[in-house]
């Protein structure tokens, strides 16, 4: 949620603000504005809706010059997306510019407070407490302003700031909200994440919480909450900066799906070594792996969703008993954990604010804790006791799908390791899963290819109102990854039912042509589903299969019938997975919808 840009150097601050702020579309505005410092005044420029209304506005940033300035783009939480309401903001003399990712719960108090000592308001947001409370603590020292700014306010924050009577000086804060630093060879970075600073430099540091960067041109000085001065080593990111472009893709989305086999690739193959499993950066012993009483999988969204799948799979392999929790729910159950749990966060983007919670509340009992990530260097990376990375690369789409995919190999190949550890599985049935692992890539590429099938079929359903997806098992856990893509892209309501729940109510709701799409990949509830499926059917349901290659049974129950490549029964996921992405992907585009940045979601959720 919510994008920050700044840049202090040599070069035109407002170009780069603007081209850092559209590398960060995919995580979710609906305004955006920029400040530049021209050595005179702190010139402002917001507008709300997309990115190129700001780019328009200045001409390309051309309008404003100066050699630095802070941008931002803002998913309205305090106040309605308005131009009063963009950021920047300032101070009353607009002396001081500050952008603002994150929530400050006791704004409230704390206006009311400058209200009484006669400061005037001018937004509805959060964020210009901040401004103005950094006017009032201000007495010419920048950072004495800011501690002291930091022991008021609570809740989660990045900020980037500006003071007049600085000039060519950046100011950086974070607590709990995302922010990284780079080191550029014509001037230095702030922003919300790394493919910002790209095209500028592969050198970042990552800010630690109740951390601040002091950013010239010519240098970057770090400060802990005391104001002492900290060493920070930099990160060099080695992503191929192509990653982040659309390479001739119509959409991020379109992009990332074909990524997926790849994506696999990387996440397997440096984690089967000799024809075992072995994932070496975990660093737990035999004898830890063998003492795990119960797993506790905790995520949001897709990531849930993965989780789903490898519960049955943990359950089912390695017979470890598990929970899953939505993240947001977690803390507020006062969950029952044991010294010898494992609790396993999941986040593509390792900063989503619900997750890290769970993490934290997890390891303030003694809980060990491992992380699912794709962003090395993110905070659940960096606060987790052990951590597995899935190397999906940059995912730029809002909607996932290559870091999901990349999630299931995690999974799977943790469920392997700790069956063979626990002696539930044998060697021969080791090699034969890595062997289906192994196949997924090409399999995973077969169903992408086929995409033309999956779009004609799409093209039929772009005025659907209700749209039904219903699974048993595993086939659930996909079902509910299948129903969450339509309905975040295409706008369509979308729901998904354990197939078994229908008749408690909610077949009530099929009428003469609803679509329901049933998910057939677990060989010994074949009968069942489709004995699910000729209710639907007697109803008026018009019914989409996927199911396995040579379960033609189906083709005697169901209307219209995408069959997947045979593969081991706990890794169906990943291949039936593909044609629901599609046809989510195909229907959204046919209604028009802007698939990448589809509205009100954002692509990292750093606020409860």
């Amino acid at each position: 949620m919510c994008g920050i840009v700044g840049y202090v150097g040599n070069s035109q601050a407002a170009p780069i603000l603007l081209d850092g702020l559209s590398k960060l579309e995919y995580r979710g505005y609906d305004s955006a504005g920029i400040a530049v410092y021209d050595g005179e005044k702190i010139h402002a420029q917001k507008a709300c809706g997309r990115l190129k209304v700001l780019s328009e506005l200045t001409h390309d940033g051309a309008t404003m010059p100066g050699t630095a300035g802070i941008g931002h783009t803002r998913w309205a939480t305090h106040g309605a997306p308005t131009g009063s309401n963009a950021h920047p903001h300032f101070n009353q003399d607009e002396s001081i510019a500050v952008v603002h990712n994150g929530i400050i719960e006791n704004y409230q108090k704390l206006k009311k407070y400058l209200e009484g000592k006669g400061f005037q308001f001018v937004s509805d947001t959060d964020t210009e407490v901040v401004a103005h409370l950094l006017d009032y603590y201000y007495k010419e020292d920048p950072m004495e302003a800011i501690l002291r700014v930091m022991n008021r306010v609570e809740g989660s924050y990045a900020l980037g700031i500006m003071f007049k009577s600085h000039p060519g000086v950046l100011y950086a804060v974070r607590k709990d909200s995302p922010l990284i630093v780079g080191h550029g060879g014509d001037g230095n970075l702030i922003a919300s994440d790394v493919p910002a600073v790209l095209k500028y430099t592969r050198n970042v540091y990552f800010i630690q919480n109740e951390e601040i960067a002091v950013l010239s041109g010519e240098s970057i000085s770090f400060y802990n909450v005391d104001g002492e001065e900290i060493a920070k080593e930099p990160s060099t990111i080695d992503w191929d900066i192509n990653a982040a472009e659309k390479g001739g893709y119509e959409h991020f989305m379109l992009k990332e799906m074909y990524e997926q086999p790849q994506t696999v690739r990387d996440t397997l193959s440096p984690r089967i070594k000799g024809g075992m499993v072995d994932i070496e950066e975990l660093g737990m012993s035999d004898e830890e792996i063998r003492g795990i009483g119960r797993l506790h999988i905790i995520a949001c969204g897709s990531a849930y969703h993965t989780g789903m799948t490898a519960k049955y799979i943990f359950e089912g392999m390695a017979r470890i008993p598990v929970d899953v929790d939505l993240a947001s729910e977690f803390r507020y159950r006062n969950p029952i954990l044991a010294e010898n749990d494992l609790v396993i966060i999941i986040s593509q983007s390792g900063e989503t604010a619900d997750s890290l919670a769970a993490l934290r509340e997890a390891k303030s009992r003694g809980i060990k804790t491992l992380g699912i990530v794709n962003v090395v260097g993110s905070s659940i990376a960096r606060e987790a006791d052990k951590v597995m990375y899935t190397w999906a690369g940059p995912e730029i789409a809002v909607a996932t799908t290559k870091a999901y995919s990349a999630q299931l190999i995690a999974e799977y190949l943790l469920a392997i390791k700790f069956a063979q550890v626990r002696g539930e599985i044998t060697e021969q049935q080791v090699v034969s899963y890595l062997k289906d692992l192994q196949k997924l890539p090409e399999q995973i590429e077969m169903l992408l290819s086929n995409k033309g099938k999956i779009q004609h079929f799409a093209n039929r359903y772009i005025s659907a109102k209700d749209v039904f997806f219903v699974g048993r098992g595993i086939d659930y856990a996909i079902s509910l990854e299948g129903s969450l893509k339509l309905k975040e892209i295409s706008y369509i309501h979308s729901e998904a039912y354990a197939a078994g729940e229908l008749k408690h109510g909610t077949i009530s709701l099929i009428e003469e042509g609803t679509l329901v799409a049933s998910v057939l990949t677990q060989e010994e509830l074949y009968k069942k589903t489709i004995s699910n499926i000729v209710e639907l059917k007697s109803r008026g349901a018009f019914v989409l299969a996927v199911t396995n290659t040579g379960n033609t049974e189906i083709e005697k129950a169901a209307d219209y019938v995408i069959y997947i490549p045979q593969t081991n029964r706990w890794f169906t996921n990943s291949l039936a997975i593909i044609p629901l992405q599609l046809f989510s992907y195909y229907v959204a585009v046919g209604k028009g919808c802007d698939v990448d940045k589809p509205r009100n979601l954002a692509k990292s959720v750093t606020v409860e």
